[in-house]
């Protein structure tokens, strides 16, 4: 299966443009197979409501031609259609007004008034549009909005920026169909797409160096194996260091998190008052005191010589001596290195080790500076590249997406999860999930991709059963379990279908 990417406008009209030009796909039958595409979606996702019947709302472009193609499929297998539309202006469009035509499917003028429909389709605009809607197309979108139906935007809700993200209305849909891989502004802006579904229509491989999408299907092929025979050490040996007086609750979220990924053996460096707290309510975990002072001592010299990954931040606190602790952390044996929390403030990069740098917003500004975090507030992706460019490390910018780089590959985006996730603590695991699956030897983008992935999918189980509102880190690890086995037996996709996001639960 090729790798799904997650492209900008620009990008997805360079790929339709070498279907068309360098393997010669004509682009009627790319419209074909778009339209006809979305309508077996539409039936398995909305079937009893499309039986009572379908308004499509047609633009001028080829996103009105694709309306075209679905209301013709729709009418001839007898579901009812009416088509409202402004005048198609490209030779695709009107071609396939003119079959439509043809073949009896009813258009609404301008001033008639709409027929009860149970969905509604906008395919208004597509990728290309940005800014917002004027003229006839925003007043049919503005009656569309108005109109009560579910709506399946094509492509993307009319007024929703597919590169930025910036939505300016009027349509939110419930469910969004789009052709060959998402777009940046379907991930940005979930709550104006609803469910997004990506369909196949023939496009060819696409580029290497776009961003690609973590799948369920990527994550199982990456998680690593269990084998009868290993020992806990086979497993892979972490040290988890934070947990200063007070901030007690990162650490052991950090600690619980990265057996739950499986780890073999977790040890834990923090002050007494964590190390306390963690013998009455965590026996897995194995303890070293430490003051977190400007000197290691020889104990936490030690486990940092034996342990297969360190994960260095969840609850470290900010204090003068941190600065020189950290340093003396990372002069250690060049193990893989998850960089947290409050560490972030004290890496300066470059690496000189395998490192993931796991910073929300906030802390990239202190990780990368204020011009890449200027550039993160508008392009994640460009600032995330960057930023691993410029410390020599992996990436992982925390987010809705979130965007993983390093200076191997293309970036990795998740786009799984749900605001259940904004809550104190989840940072802290998804570090000790990384920390786990780098001790265990995967590469660190990888291993970033796949606890954020892991994390994710976690909390979309969880709300399932508690709700966003009411999750909160421990239901997201108690719903891990579901999520290995999960990927354990990946299904294949049903044609033309290659991913489905859901809504998320908020």
């Amino acid at each position: 299966m090729n790798p799904i990417p997650v492209l900008s406008a620009s990008e997805a009209a360079a790929w339709d443009a070498a279907a068309r030009t360098q393997y010669r796909v004509p682009s009627r039958v790319l419209m074909e197979t778009a339209g006809r595409a979305i309508v077996q979606v539409l039936v398995a996702e909305l079937f009893d409501a499309s039986t009572g019947g379908v308004l499509v709302a047609a633009g001028a472009g080829n996103n009105g031609g694709d309306g075209w193609v679905i209301a013709r499929a729709l009418h001839a297998v007898g579901i009812p259609v009416w088509v409202a539309a402004v005048d198609p202006k490209t030779d695709d469009a009107i071609d396939n007004r003119a079959l439509a035509r043809v073949d009896g499917v009813r258009e609404l003028g301008r001033e008639e008034t709409w027929p009860k429909s149970a969905v509604a389709v906008d395919a208004l605009l597509g990728t290309g549009a940005a800014g917002p809607a004027k003229g006839d197309v925003l007043a049919l979108a503005e009656r569309l909005a108005a109109y009560g139906a579910p709506i399946l935007a094509v492509d993307g809700p009319t007024g929703l920026d597919l590169s930025s993200g910036e939505a300016h209305g009027p349509v939110r849909a419930q469910l969004t169909v789009t052709f060959g891989a998402p777009r940046r502004g379907h991930l940005l802006a979930r709550e104006w797409c609803g469910k997004v579904v990506v369909v196949d229509i023939g496009f060819p491989p696409p580029d290497d160096a776009w961003p690609r999408l973590v799948t369920d299907r990527w994550a199982a092929e990456r998680l690593p194996r269990l084998a009868p025979q290993m020992h806990k050490g086979d497993r892979g040996r972490v040290c988890v260091i934070g947990g200063s007086d007070g901030l007690t609750g990162a650490a052991l979220h950090a600690a619980r998190a990265a057996l739950a990924a499986g780890a073999g053996v977790v040890k834990l460096v923090a002050t007494r008052e964590t190390i306390v707290a963690a013998q009455a309510s965590l026996p897995d975990v194995l303890t070293v005191e430490s003051s977190l002072g400007d000197n290691l001592e020889p104990a936490v010299a030690e486990v940092l010589e034996w342990a297969d990954a360190v994960v260095i931040g969840p609850g470290l606190g900010r204090v003068d001596v941190r600065e020189q602790f950290v340093a003396e952390v990372l002069a250690r044996r060049p193990v893989p290195t998850v960089i947290d929390a409050d560490a972030l403030h004290y890496f300066n990069g470059p690496a000189n080790r395998p490192v993931v740098c796991t910073p929300h917003l906030g802390e990239f500004r202190a990780l990368a500076g204020d011009a890449l975090a200027d550039e993160a507030a508008n392009d994640r992706w460009s600032a995330a590249a960057r930023a691993a460019a410029k410390l020599k490390c992996t990436v992982l910018l925390k987010g809705v997406p979130t965007v993983i780089a390093d200076l191997r590959g293309p970036e990795h985006v998740v786009a799984s999860g749900n605001p259940g996730l904004a809550t104190g603590g989840s940072g802290d695991m998804l570090a000790g999930f990384i920390g786990a699956f780098l001790a265990r030897g995967t590469a660190p983008a990888e291993a970033a991709a796949l606890g954020a992935h892991a994390m994710g999918r976690a909390a979309e189980l969880g709300a399932r059963q508690w709700t966003a509102r009411s999750l909160r880190p421990a239901d997201v690890l108690a719903a891990l379990p579901d999520v290995w086995r999960a990927w354990r037996d990946v299904k294949p996709g049903r044609a033309p279908v290659l991913v489905e996001l859901e809504a998320p639960d908020v």
